[in-house]
């Protein structure tokens, strides 16, 4: 048996790694995974996370989107006496929710139940089922009576019991059974090409990325794809690509630069944008950075960052917080909190420091905390919610405008067949190439070693393209499809160069073949740089697949290769 050399068994143990890699560890395991918990709902409160695969619901077995979607749905909330108290009327009804929603104690929206109860706008409620609104907050008297079912999730992770009156709130998807990311191309979605109003630099683009992944994550979005781009010309892009979406819908998103409110008492204090908020400290460790962190009753760590209002709103926040008492169950701090709203959607809440009370401060401090396991975990935590609490102060309105340039769709079952048929056209090509080279040389122990290496280099290419998390899109095929096309040529130049010239030994053959090969490599690499930019990147997926193709055929494949080439002609 012919010893193996290095550059062979390095070939073997980065194939074998790849092929260990590839394979979701998942992929065999029954249950849907969770994309996205919407916040603040009942799963969300309940400390599920996502990532989590979801194994059964009330003891129901789930092995996939269907059964998630059909046992979900079929959760039932018995109904409950609702027995509303106005001025000079009574209101019973039966419902499984408040079918209506307040503002300053008075019905601004009635639907459903309520609404066939005689309960109309305008009217002021003095008492819900014995709650007087004197005493309690809307959201308190909801907690208490609206009825709730019993849920019990079983995950990998843990098992949950949480009581809930409405949707779980969580998006799942089927286990994926390999870590390739698809693009938009294969999965189906919309895709946007938007322009700023003006040319930004670095920290401008990367400031508006945030924002808008923030903003499109505040919406529940999934599989959200945002990366900044270039054109030939230089001028500045974001693409926005969104699985599942239709272009309206990301038109929509994107195009509104949106609105941003911070509430004290359901009174508006400030809203975003330069009128209210002159600054916000942001990668500056004088003014935001995290405080402390606490280990003594599980790991905590607490930040603080520093805003700006202007003077206006600076007086506003004065006269709100001129009447609130100090919070009797948190002292140092008010009774009631700054809640942040963007796009009249809730996203989160601050506690208001005591000595702010009926001041005009045009400087204040935002602080908060992040928890975990570990004071690590809690340190890395609370970065993030530092950041997320400073990107939505940002993100009142967008910082610049934006204009679609180009706003593409494929529908999900377009994406499948798209799939179909490059795989198709993937096997087709690697038969006609297979068959083309035993046509060429008639020889097992030369065919053999050619296909073996064109299905390395595929599988190596797919392998670094999920290390880095590279989306495989249709672009990105026909880059791995002319990656191993490059290689197939560098073989037959081996080859070739093996059977001639016979005056020069094997090695000074194979020598003059890794020349012609080195300099065919390095035209194509400067060949593609320039498609890293053309159309604003939109073929960057080409360029990329087939450097990373070409890349491990010049320096992995083709030296195992020309080894395995030497132990064939036996020189």
């Amino acid at each position: 048996m012919a010893k193996l050399t290095l550059r062979i068994w390095i070939l073997i143990i980065l194939l074998i790694t790849a092929a260990v890699f590839i394979v979701n560890p998942q992929a065999f395991s029954k249950g849907v995974v969770i994309k996205e918990i919407t916040p603040n709902s009942s799963a969300y409160l309940a400390g599920i996370k996502t990532g989590e695969i979801i194994k059964s619901i009330n003891e129901q077995p789930i092995s996939n989107v269907e059964d998630y979607s059909k046992i979900a749905s079929s959760i039932k909330i018995d109904e409950a006496g609702i027995i509303i108290e106005t001025a000079n009327r009574t209101f019973i009804y039966n419902s499984s929710t408040l079918d209506f929603e307040l503002a300053n104690n008075k019905t601004v929206l009635v639907y459903g139940n309520a609404l066939k109860s005689g309960l109309t706008e305008g009217l002021e409620i003095q008492k819900i089922n014995g709650f007087s609104l004197d005493n309690y907050t809307f959201d308190e008297i909801k907690a208490n009576i609206e009825p709730k079912a019993k849920i019990t999730i079983k995950t990998d992770k843990n098992n949950y019991i949480f009581l809930t009156n409405k949707n779980l709130g969580i998006i799942v998807s089927d286990i994926q059974k390999t870590r390739i990311k698809t693009g938009l191309d294969l999965q189906g979605g919309s895709r946007a090409l938007v322009k700023p109003e003006r040319e930004l630099n670095k920290q401008e683009m990367a400031n508006l990325l945030e924002t808008v992944r923030y903003r499109l994550n505040v919406y529940g979005l999934t599989d959200i794809n945002i990366r900044d781009a270039r054109d030939l010309q230089g001028n500045s892009y974001m693409v926005v690509e969104l699985a599942g979406s239709t272009p309206s819908e990301l038109k929509d998103l994107i195009a509104k630069q949106g609105k941003f409110e911070a509430k004290i008492s359901n009174e508006t204090v400030f809203v975003g944008g330069a009128n209210d908020i002159t600054f916000v400290c942001r990668n500056d460790a004088s003014c935001a950075y995290v405080q402390k962190c606490d280990e003594s009753n599980g790991a905590i760590c607490k930040f603080l960052f520093e805003v700006h209002l202007s003077e206006q709103a600076a007086k506003r926040h004065a006269n709100i917080t001129s009447n609130l008492a100090e919070n009797t169950t948190t002292p140092g701090y008010l009774n009631e909190t700054l809640r942040l709203y963007l796009d009249d959607k809730f996203v989160d809440e601050l506690l208001i420091d005591v000595d702010l009370k009926g001041q005009t401060a045009t400087r204040i401090a935002i602080s908060g905390s992040g928890t975990g396991s570990t004071k690590q975990e809690a340190y890395e935590n609370a970065l993030i919610n530092m950041k997320k609490l400073q990107t939505i102060l940002i993100t009142g309105s967008l910082p610049f405008k934006l204009e679609i340039v180009k706003l593409d769709s494929i529908s999900p079952t377009l994406g499948k067949e798209f799939t179909r048929n490059v795989i198709i056209a993937l096997i087709a090509a690697f038969i006609g190439v297979c068959l083309v080279i035993y046509i060429r040389y008639r020889h097992l122990s030369l065919f053999i070693p050619v296909t073996i290496t064109i299905i390395s280099e595929t599988l190596l290419t797919l392998f670094v393209a999920a290390l880095i998390k590279w989306n495989i899109d249709m672009a990105g095929i026909a880059g791995i499809i002319a990656a191993v096309g490059t290689g197939v040529d560098d073989q037959v130049v081996m080859i070739d160069e093996s059977k001639t010239g016979k005056h020069y030994s094997l090695k000074e053959r194979i020598k003059r073949a890794f020349f012609i090969i080195f300099g065919a490599y390095a035209t194509v690499v400067v060949s593609l740089l320039p498609l890293w930019w053309v159309g604003a990147g939109l073929l960057r997926g080409f360029a990329v697949t087939t450097l990373i193709g070409i890349t491990i055929g010049v320096f992995i494949t083709r030296p195992a290769f020309a080894d395995i080439l030497k132990k064939i002609t036996k020189e």
